[in-house]
């Protein structure tokens, strides 16, 4: 039995362990799906295990096919890392970079990174997906994005970036000041910044979870337990929630860069001042692959700029 394997079949498996098709792996290697079948039959006669299984109309991969497409993982980011390598020194323009991040960062830092790597770098094709922290974190390790955008509280018990997996790297990119989302009707619109336990008897708005659980942390400080009603990470949501006298809010101030606050609510500082910092997350040699280092330094020259942040008073 010859047991070689060849880069062509560990692409394959691949491609249907993210597509979850023949049909999908064709597509995505821009082969015939009559191609990718035969292909897919010879690797199993020659390696003498079956890859892939009949479910039904579809198609699941077997336990042979799971680990091969969990080394491919690696394996491809190998030789990424290699092809990076030959087209720095052969002068290379091109190539990908896939992105993840944060709701807010969507209509804030995504735009202008889009924008930017357009302009100066337009034969690098980037991709972006939405992302939670936790969510993002997961693709990046197993290989399906290149980049996350992500954001942690200090001494955030659920932080899941203390579980970083070797061979990520953490850039910090800025910090960015937490504030309080008022109804103006409420006893403690007419103060400038407002200390979270004069809020011991309001119901709450919370976001995400890591932001419930930073809001949580918050107000078990301030000495309670906060009364949460609404969840939701939509920041116009939650001022318009607010603006109906609904409850109060936690927000980033990165979340207010874009949406106008209405009437009906008004925005404060908090006490004590409560912070999130905003950071990079990529595999170590990332920027060894010439389209993710000019990606990593648009994001990097980004996180200096303005943003476009409402004044609390």
């Amino acid at each position: 039995m010859d047991a070689e394997l060849d880069l062509h079949s560990i692409r394959i498996v691949r491609a249907i362990a993210e597509t979850g098709t023949i049909t999908g792996a064709a597509r995505q290697l821009g082969f015939s799906q009559p191609a990718i079948s035969q292909h897919l039959q010879r690797t199993e006669a020659r390696l003498g295990v079956p890859l892939i299984m009949r479910v039904g109309r579809g198609i699941r991969l077997t336990e042979a096919g799971q680990l091969l497409a969990h080394h491919a993982v690696a394996i491809s980011g190998a030789l990424d890392a290699a092809a990076g390598d030959l087209a720095e020194l052969a002068g290379m323009r091109t190539g990908t970079a896939r992105i993840a991040a944060f709701p807010t960062a969507s209509s804030t830092i995504i735009p202008r990174l889009l924008r930017t790597m357009v302009e100066k770098h337009p034969g690098i094709v980037v991709t972006y997906v939405e992302a939670e922290p936790p969510e993002a974190l997961a693709m990046l390790r197993e290989g399906s994005i290149d980049l996350a955008i992500t954001f942690s509280y200090p001494g955030d018990r659920a932080d899941p970036h203390r579980d970083i997996a070797s061979g990520l790297a953490l850039t910090p990119l800025f910090t960015e000041e937490m504030v309080l989302a008022l109804p103006e009707s409420h006893p403690q619109s007419s103060f400038e910044s407002v200390d979270v336990r004069e809020l011991l008897a309001d119901r709450w708005i919370a976001g995400c979870p890591l932001c419930r659980g930073h809001l949580l942390a918050v107000c078990e400080a301030a000495g309670f337990d906060p009364v949460v009603d609404y969840e939701t990470d939509n920041a116009v949501a939650v001022l318009n929630l607010v603006a109906s006298s609904l409850g109060v809010a936690l927000l980033p101030r990165l979340a207010l860069a874009t949406a106008s606050v209405p009437k009906g609510a008004t925005i404060r500082a908090t006490a004590p001042v409560s912070m999130r910092s905003i950071q990079l997350v990529r595999h170590a040699d990332a920027t060894r692959v010439p389209s993710l280092a000019a990606t990593i330094a648009a994001v990097r020259a980004l996180a200096g700029g303005d943003w476009g942040l409402i004044r609390v008073t």
